[in-house]
């Protein structure tokens, strides 16, 4: 499926990235490309949220589920889980994706992938799926998968990211139109 790029966000001490044009009907599925994204903060999770169009405070219904593999440094733990805390069932605040407890040291960062489907059906809700891997701030690698949907029936038109504390210390967001 050919993927054409339509902004790139960059952070640099930023309290989040939020991304106010673009998102419309031209594409039905739409792609945020998250590249190392470093928290200033550690052991914090990367995470998302929406507004329709029209609205503001990125406060939208969310269904939302999670489940990560993890695997320590020292080779003594791995573990695959089902994060309950995580989910959230019919909750306004932003949604963890890509990371779990992201560290802040030099070689610490997460990076993945947002995919939100059909955002401009004013008809459905809005299902996406995100994968991600980073390092946690307790010298663990993971890899999180999350998927869940947005339950509006109005078209989305703004998203935001953003560490559930503190800055993004660095990163780079893509947003792709997929066709």
């Amino acid at each position: 499926m050919p993927h054409t790029l339509i902004s790139t966000h960059t952070a640099s001490a930023s309290a989040s990235l939020d991304i106010t044009s673009g998102i419309d009907s031209t594409y039905s599925v739409y792609e945020f490309h998250c590249v190392n994204m470093h928290p200033a903060t550690d052991a914090v999770e990367f995470q998302f949220q929406v507004n329709a169009a029209g609205q503001s405070g990125f406060n939208e219904v969310m269904t939302t589920t999670a489940f990560y593999a993890y695997h320590s440094e020292s080779g003594t733990t791995a573990t695959l889980a089902y994060p309950s805390a995580l989910d959230q069932a019919e909750g306004t605040a932003y949604q963890h994706i890509l990371s779990f407890d992201t560290g802040n040291a030099s070689d610490e960062s997460v990076s993945g992938i947002l995919t939100l489907y059909a955002p401009s059906s004013t008809t459905y809700v809005k299902h996406f799926t995100a994968v991600g891997t980073g390092a946690a701030g307790y010298a663990f690698t993971y890899s999180m998968f999350n998927a869940g949907y947005i339950n509006i029936t109005a078209a989305i038109d703004e998203i935001s990211f953003a560490f559930s504390s503190g800055n993004i210390d660095a990163g780079v967001i893509k947003m792709f139109g997929v066709s």
